[in-house]
């Protein structure tokens, strides 16, 4: 065979090889349509997420540096048990339950709102009342019992519902008494709503995931009773229950796939 006829057939088995190739890769195409960008779309988020970085070790910006001296004083809660004491006139001691709507009952006084203020505050306002009737009354008021530290914690945790708690946590503590984070869940975007006492709602923002890295602690503040703490989902749990919903549910493909290079030898 000539060398001019070799690189004829040469060209012409690599003109065969190179369709063949085609076909096969058109026909993987089609059989990658509808599933194979979705793989890339969910591989990419994933790798995204996958990308975090390490937590910075040593004091976290925005940390209070003397925390317990910053912890705000306790404010009394519907069912707690209040006793008031008068030293100079010990027949008007009373022991009594706070009521329902935040108020409490006595001879002297008659009602006195007490629910969302602090004992020192009740103990001011009973001497201010009780002067006009007593000479110079001295006046203690203690917490007997409390009804708990009540927090909601709801979303995208392992155990969401109404935590009853000894005493004061923060968003980051509630989280974890509720379970923890679960994987679909966003700690960057955590929300805590806040009841006033006038009846207002206040939105606070917790950045947990910046806490958890070390970047910055402000998000991780102490928690008032019946405080509402809302762990969001990730955009990528997002984008699974989209897939799942409106992919799945509807569209009869299979995430996996399958190829053949050269379907027609078979």
């Amino acid at each position: 065979m000539s060398f001019s006829r070799s690189i004829r057939s040469a060209r012409r088995t690599g003109t065969a090889w190179l369709g063949a190739g085609r076909t096969s890769t058109a026909w993987l195409g089609a059989r990658l349509t509808g599933t194979a960008w979705l793989a890339a779309a969910c591989f990419f988020l994933l790798s995204g997420a996958a990308c975090a970085s390490a937590p910075r070790l040593g004091l976290i910006p925005g940390t209070i540096a003397a925390a317990p001296a910053a912890l705000e004083p306790y404010r009394i809660q519907p069912g707690d048990e209040l006793e008031i004491r008068f030293f100079h006139t010990p027949e008007q001691n009373v022991t009594l339950p706070v009521r329902p709507d935040g108020f409490i009952s006595l001879p002297l006084v008659y009602e006195l709102a007490v629910a969302g203020r602090t004992v020192e505050e009740v103990r001011t306002e009973l001497v201010e009342r009780c002067s006009e009737e007593l000479v110079a009354p001295e006046i203690a008021v203690i917490v007997r019992s409390f009804t708990g530290y009540r927090v909601h914690v709801g979303g995208e945790v392992d155990r969401p519902g109404v935590l009853e708690l000894s005493g004061p946590r923060t968003v980051l503590q509630a989280v974890f008494e509720a379970g923890g984070f679960l994987p679909t869940a966003s700690p960057a975007d955590v929300l805590v709503v806040r009841l006033g006492l006038d009846g207002s709602h206040e939105l606070r923002a917790a950045n947990l995931a910046a806490v958890l890295l070390g970047e910055n602690a402000s998000g991780n503040f102490t928690l008032r009773p019946y405080d509402v703490v809302f762990v969001p989902s990730s955009t990528i749990a997002d984008v699974n229950k989209w897939v799942d919903q409106y992919i799945r549910k509807n569209i009869p493909i299979s995430l996996g796939f399958n190829y053949r290079l050269n379907p027609e030898d078979g």
